[in-house]
This record gives structure tokens, C-alpha cells and sequence, in this order.
């Protein structure tokens, strides 16, 4: 597997049970990670007919006369293997290819989240490097690429050789060479930092496996000088005349030395790459490096040296890992998807090494590049700069398959193995793009922005349902905020190790318990001032603290206890808004709440408002609604398109419905000018470009809208209703507009996942205010 797939966040309190949570996240709500799903209707017997018999006939013919033409007719140019035997999975070793299938989901599931590709993970009972060639080579007629995994060395060296020799479609053992491109990469530019020349510098290496030769076989392309190259693993340094643990491989970096231990090669290193084991690198040999050294320490969970450890010995020492919770984080997937991305949409027959030289220098480029506005969202507001702590991109930097699928695309047609070579890069990368907004990574920027803030204390009214406890281990797992939950302590440690949590009451979050707080007197007054003229008289106030959560809550936010409000997930909408309503109150210039929601399906984002709060609103009301929602999309790092829908299309029905929207839309123009809107215009206007553009060929509207505004509530709830139904899309939201204070009402339906988005989003809401 990957270095950054094996990476563990910082221990905390409630991490103990990352076992169970995994057990249960892969067995609900239905076992494993992966479905397969047509492409094609199968709604008549005419599409019965087109898809099978007789219609299949077709495109058989077609590829037995012209086998390139599979790209065109079949999945194949989009369909990689995942292929493992199970002997080095992990750092769990030779457990078996069974065992291992739970890492080939995981990673099939990152090549379709970043980069769309469909994946058949495939484990096989092969132990010897004939049967897993026979095996593999077999299976060419079904994929576009082979993506080997978790194959012990060396044999995994020579099944790869001998596949990429056998076989006309790219191979590539991720183990290897994914590791070794991002840490090329990071080694270039830590070198350019330090003024170095890579031919120069001195390279000590700990651990000789896979993953680490092929790091070093990528330097020499680069430039390293193997005598410069220092190599040692369990027996110690690799010398010339050694014989025991030694292989064709590792020989190639066997020194004339009679040093054996890291002790002896340290002196005036300027690169430590680990792939090895924890504590490896003392912080008295890093002191013993060169000036400006970088640290790659690469071992998971815990690194060769600790990056805290490392700058106290050495402060000017630069510092890579394979962790997330630390700057500059080794992780495959920064390139594994796009190399393929690229090599299956120009039909490569190999990845050479020329591919993966412009995989290096484009995620190389990328870490210098000058950040865009859409990037700089996506970092949540902390926009990165190329230096110690910023040597390559984040994972989830949105532009990586925009710089790698090309450079890789474009390196295998100027050498010779791209059997479509790309022709129009600028339409394959307006296609890359719209894939970006469709990938289902739509809440990325939001938790990174929460990560990046102060933690920020979120309070949950509803502390004693299931749902908010899983969200609440989540939450502080993943440091994204200290949660606040208002429920009885007893009852909410009995449901804790019911579910098989472990976080606890008092020491990992805080608990306000509405039948015994020491601030009870304070929070009635307070209330009672705020509500006293609208019928509620000192009695009820103290009976409505008392068991009326959402009023708590929305009091502790008032009084500055807590940053941000979650409730809704029991009891009714218009309740919880009410409460809201009197004690958080609207923000300064807004003359009412709106809800927006957030739909991600295989399409991408959508945004739809007013879906829970408005009945009927006015021509100002929308379009007030319309702009606030914009800025809240902005948060996501999306571009907001906004259509204002109608059963009119651009003045075709005069109804006093279409007359609201089109007023709405004169609105828009006045106070948001560089918001791109454009309306009124039916639903199928505002999706499609080429039937708006039949109706309204000077629409200011471009592409598909992402943001669409309806006339009322009835329309905007009953469309998300039926669309997250029939597109089995994820419900974010919905996201309050509007209040003084961050306040989000849930709905009842909404998953434990849900509510650490929402939670996520109203830290994000606290630390940057619109």
C-alpha cells in the first residue's frame, strides 16, 4: 500500500477504538467499499436489445477486426487491476491475499475518487513470481492498466519486469514507484532550498526493500551519483563483498567501505531517506549532517525521527513523513491516480520513464507554483508557499491531476508508447476540470480550513443520540473542533459504551448536563430578556432551559460558552428554527434565514435554496438569499453559477410567480454584479447550456449551474427530495444562511457523517465570518 496510506493521525484520547470504527465503517450500511454500476439504461426491451443480444454483435465484429476499437466500445480504456498476493500488505506482512482485500478496495476507491478511474481489485493465491506472471499477463484482454500492490520484495522487482516485458498495456507497482516519484519530488525542490546540486549531494538511505530502491533508482535519473549513495538495512551497510541479505538490486549501491553502521556514513549527509523502521535516526546523527539536510522520514506510523525531535537537534533541517498530520506528507496518492489518468487517455502501452520523470517534475512545479485564488480556497485560507514546510503539494490539492494526467499524457506521446496521443490539451484539460468538481471531494477544503483554525467549540443539542456521539469521536480524532454535548452524563456514557466509543464524558469534551448546571440561574435571566415580551412568562423560561436543548445551546453560543450551534437531528425544523430565531437572531442587514443545501452525486455539487426555512418568499427575499448563498459556496473553493428557476423560461409565462423571479434576478444584478446568475429559466435551461443557449443565446449564464434558487419552498424541498432519492446523492446541509451566530439546523434524517460536515462547516463559519 501506499506510505501515506499506512499514516496515523497524533494519539488522542479517543483514537484507542480506531479498530472498531473501521470494522463497523466497512461493514455498514452494507459490507465493503465498492458496487459496480451501469452506464447504460436497461429501461425496455429495445435497451435489452442494444446491450446484449442481439445489438452486442456489433461491437464484437468491430474490435476482432480493430481490437483499438475496445477503447471505444467497451469500459476497458478506463478499467484498472488492482492486484495483490497479499504477501506485504501494510505493515502487516505476508498475511494473504483474503486479508488483503480490504486495502484493494481502499485503493480502489481512491482511483475512482481522484481520478474517476474504475478499478477490479483482484487477489491472488500466487506465491511464486511464475504463477503471478502467468496470472497477470492473462487478465490483458480486461484491463486498460495493471496497478500491482503490496507484493513482497524482490520478488515484486522481477514480476514487474517480466509483466511490463509480456504485457502491451502500462504495469506499474504503485509500492514502488509511487513512493519514489513523490520523493523525487520533494528531494528536488529541498535541494534547490538548500542551494545543493543533486549531483553533489550525499544521500544516506535506511532500509533497502521495494519502496526505497526504487526512490534511489529515480535520483540516479535525476542525477545522484551512486557513489554518493549510502545504502544500509537490517545487516547493516550494503558493501561490496557482502553476502548475506544481498540481491541484484540492492548491489547496484554496494560501497568499497569497510564503514558497516549509519553511525559510520552520516557525517555531512545532505538527504536521509527512511523507509525503514521508528527511531532509526537518532537526533545525535542528524546533528552530525550537512547544513540545511532533509529529512525524509518515511517509516509509519511512527517516522525514522519525529519532526519535533528533528528541529530540536537541527533547526534548519527540513522534514518529510508519511503522516497527514504533519507538513509535507509523502502519500502516494499525490501521483498514482493521475500517472494513470494520463497514461489510459492517450492509450499508453507502458509507463516508462520518461512518464514518470514528468510526474516528478510537475508535482516538483506544482509545490512552486504560484497559488491560485480556487487553490488558495481549497487551502482553506492559509495559502501555502513554496519553502521547508511546503516542499510538495497536499494531497488534496485540486490542480494535482490538472499538472500530472497532461505531463504524463503528453511524456508517453513524444516517447513513442501513446496509441490515442492527445491532440487538444486544452480541451482534455477543461475535461480534467470538470471531473475536479464532480469527484465527490467536494468537502476537502472545509475540513481542511477547520484543521488550519483554532479549534473552535461546537455544541451539539442533541448530545445523547448515537449519531452526534459518533460525530463527536470523529470530530476530535480528526482535530476539526472540541465538541459540547448538552445531555445527561450518565446516559451519555452508558450510550458510549454501548456503541463502543471511548471517548469520555469530563476528559475528552465537555458536557452540559440540563438537569444539573451551576449555571442554570444565569441562563433563564438571559433568556427570559430575550423572549419575556414574546408570551413567555418566568415559569416557562425556567421550564424551557431546563429541558429545551436547542435553547441551551443557542444560549451558550450567545454567551461566547461555545462558537457554533448544531441541533435538528430529532424534533421538528420550524422548532429548532424558532429558537434560533429569538435567541442567536438574524445577522445585521439580513431581513430573514434561508437554508441551503448541498447535494453531491455523480454529477458533482449542487447547491439548492430555499429548501427548509421560506414559504413563499419576496422578489427581495430571494434575491437576498441568492447572493448569501454564493458566499457560503465560495467556502467550498467552487465558483457559484447560479440559476433562478421557474416555470417560466426567460419571460415565456407571465404568472406572478415569474414575475418574483425576474424582479429577484434584476436584484442580483444590482447588489452581487460579479455574481454569474442569470434567470428566470426552467430546470432543464439551468442544467443544460446547449437548450439555454436554443432559448437565450445572450444568457449570462455559462456552463451548468451549480447554485439553483427557487420561487418557493415546496419547489426547492421536494426537487432535493426526489433527486437525492433517484441520484442516491449525499446530503450536506441543510446550511443556515443568515443568523448572527454560526447556527445550523439539521434534519433527522441526517447521518453521523452528516453531522461532522456540518460541524466541520460551522468551524469554518466561526474562524472566517463572512
Amino acid at each position: 500500500m501506499t506510505t501515506g496510506d499506512k499514516s496515523k493521525t497524533k494519539p488522542t484520547p479517543a483514537s484507542g477504538d480506531i479498530d472498531q470504527q473501521a470494522l463497523f465503517f466497512h461493514r455498514h450500511p452494507r459490507p465493503g467499499k465498492l458496487e459496480i454500476q451501469p452506464t447504460k439504461p436497461l429501461g425496455n426491451q429495445r435497451d435489452l436489445a442494444l446491450a446484449y443480444s442481439p445489438g452486442v454483435a456489433a461491437p464484437c465484429l468491430a474490435i476482432r477486426d480493430n481490437p483499438e476499437m475496445a477503447a471505444e466500445y467497451t469500459a476497458r480504456s478506463n478499467l484498472v487491476a488492482v492486484i495483490s498476493n497479499g504477501t506485504a500488505v501494510l505493515g502487516l506482512g505476508n498475511i494473504g491475499p483474503l486479508a488483503s482485500k480490504p486495502v484493494m478496495e481502499g485503493k480502489a476507491v481512491l482511483f475512482k475518487k481522484f481520478a474517476g478511474i474504475d478499478v477490479f481489485d483482484i487477489e491472488i493465491d500466487a506465491a511464486t513470481v511464475d504463477e503471478m506472471v502467468n496470472v497477470v499477463s492473462a487478465l490483458e484482454p480486461t484491463f486498460g492498466g495493471i496497478n500491482l500492490e503490496d507484493i513482497k520484495a524482490p520478488e515484486c522487482f522481477e514480476v514487474e519486469r517480466r509483466l511490463r516485458e509480456k504485457m502491451d498495456i502500462p504495469v506499474f507497482h504503485d509500492d514502488q514507484h509511487g513512493t519514489a516519484i513523490i520523493v523525487a519530488a520533494a528531494i528536488l525542490n529541498g535541494l534547490e532550498l538548500a542551494g545543493k546540486d543533486i549531483s553533489k549531494a550525499k544521500i544516506v538511505a535506511s532500509g533497502a526493500g521495494a519502496a526505497a530502491l526504487a526512490c534511489l533508482n529515480l535520483l540516479v535519473i535525476l542525477g545522484a551519483k551512486v557513489e554518493n549513495i549510502w545504502v544500509h538495512d537490517i545487516e547493516g551497510v550494503v558493501y561490496k563483498g557482502r553476502e548475506v541479505l544481498m540481491d541484484q538490486w540492492k548491489s547496484v549501491y554496494a560501497q568499497e567501505t569497510d564503514k558497516r553502521s549509519l553511525s559510520e556514513t552520516i557525517d555531512d549527509a545532505d538527504v536521509f531517506l527512511g523507509l525503514s523502521a521508528a527511531g532509526v535516526l537518532k537526533p545525535e546523527l542528524l546533528a552530525r549532517m550537512a547544513e540545511k539536510p532533509l529529512i525524509m522520514a518515511l517509516a509509519n506510523p511512527t517516522p525514522e525521527i519525529m519532526p519535533e525531535e528533528a528541529r530540536a537537534a537541527r533547526p534548519d533541517a527540513m522534514i518529510c513523513t508519511g503522516r497527514s498530520d504533519f507538513p509535507n506528507q509523502v502519500n502516494n496518492v499525490l501521483c498514482f491516480p493521475y500517472i494513470f489518468r494520463g497514461a489510459l487517455d492517450c492509450g499508453a502501452r507502458t509507463i516508462n520513464e520518461e512518464m514518470k520523470m514528468a510526474a516528478v517534475r510537475a508535482i516538483a512545479a506544482l509545490a512552486r507554483e504560484e497559488v491560485s485564488d480556487v487553490a488558495a480556497r481549497a487551502y482553506s485560507g492559509e495559502t501555502p508557499v513554496f519553502g521547508p514546510n511546503y516542499l510538495i503539494p497536499s494531497p488534496f490539492d485540486q490542480r494535482l491531476i490538472l499538472r500530472i494526467a497532461p505531463a504524463v499524457a503528453r511524456a508517453a506521446a513524444e516517447s513513442g508508447v501513446a496509441t490515442r496521443p492527445i491532440t487538444d490539451f486544452d480541451a482534455y484539460l477543461d475535461q480534467l476540470n470538470r471531473f475536479v468538481w464532480r469527484s465527490g471531494f467536494i468537502m476537502k477544503p472545509i475540513f481542511v480550513a477547520a484543521k488550519n483554525a483554532d479549534k473552535k467549540r461546537v455544541i451539539f443539542a442533541e448530545g445523547e443520540d448515537e449519531r452526534v456521539l459518533r460525530a463527536a469521536q470523529v470530530l476530535l480524532e480528526e482535530g476539526t473542533a472540541n465538541p459540547i454535548l448538552i445531555g445527561r452524563p450518565q446516559i451519555i456514557e452508558t450510550r458510549l459504551k454501548r456503541y463502543g466509543l471511548r471517548i469520555r464524558p469530563g476528559a475528552d469534551f465537555e458536557v452540559i448536563n440540563p438537569e444539573d448546571d451551576p449555571r442554570y440561574r444565569e441562563y433563564v435571566d438571559d433568556y427570559f430578556k430575550l423572549v419575556g415580551r414574546q408570551g413567555v412568562i418566568p415559569e416557562a423560561a425556567r421550564t424551557i432551559v431546563r429541558t429545551n436543548q436547542t435553547v441551551i445551546g443557542a444560549l451558550a453560543v450567545r454567551r461566547g460558552e461555545a462558537d457554533a450551534l448544531i441541533c435538528g437531528v430529532e424534533g421538528r425544523y420550524a422548532k429548532h428554527l424558532r429558537d434560533v430565531r429569538q435567541i442567536i437572531g438574524l445577522r445585521e442587514g439580513v431581513t430573514d434565514f434561508s437554508a441551503l443545501s448541498l447535494l453531491i452525486s455523480q454529477r458533482g455539487a449542487t447547491f439548492f435554496t430555499d429548501t427548509y426555512v421560506s414559504f413563499d418568499p419576496s422578489a427581495e427575499e430571494v434575491a437576498q438569499m441568492t447572493v448569501m448563498a454564493a458566499k457560503e459556496i465560495r467556502r467550498f473553493g467552487i465558483t457559484p453559477r447560479a440559476a433562478l428557476v421557474s416555470h417560466s423560461n426567460f419571460g415565456s409565462r407571465d404568472s406572478v410567480s415569474a414575475f418574483k423571479m425576474r424582479k429577484a434576478m434584476t436584484i442580483v444584478r444590482e447588489t452581487a454584479p460579479d455574481l454569474e446568475a442569470d434567470g428566470e429559466m426552467h430546470g432543464d435551461s439551468a442544467i443544460s447550456e446547449a437548450l439555454r443557449q436554443r432559448v437565450m443565446p445572450g444568457s449570462t449564464l455559462t456552463g451548468e449551474a451549480n447554485l439553483l434558487v427557487f420561487p418557493n419552498l415546496d419547489a426547492a424541498n421536494i426537487t432535493l427530495g426526489v433527486l437525492k432519492t433517484m441520484t442516491d446523492g449525499l446530503h450536506v446541509g441543510p446550511i443556515l444562511l443568515g443568523a448572527a451566530m454560526p447556527a445550523h439546523i439539521l434534519s433527522p434524517s441526517v447521518t453521523s457523517r452528516g453531522v461532522v460536515n456540518m460541524a466541520a462547516l460551522a468551524v469554518v463559519e466561526a474562524s472566517y465570518p463572512a
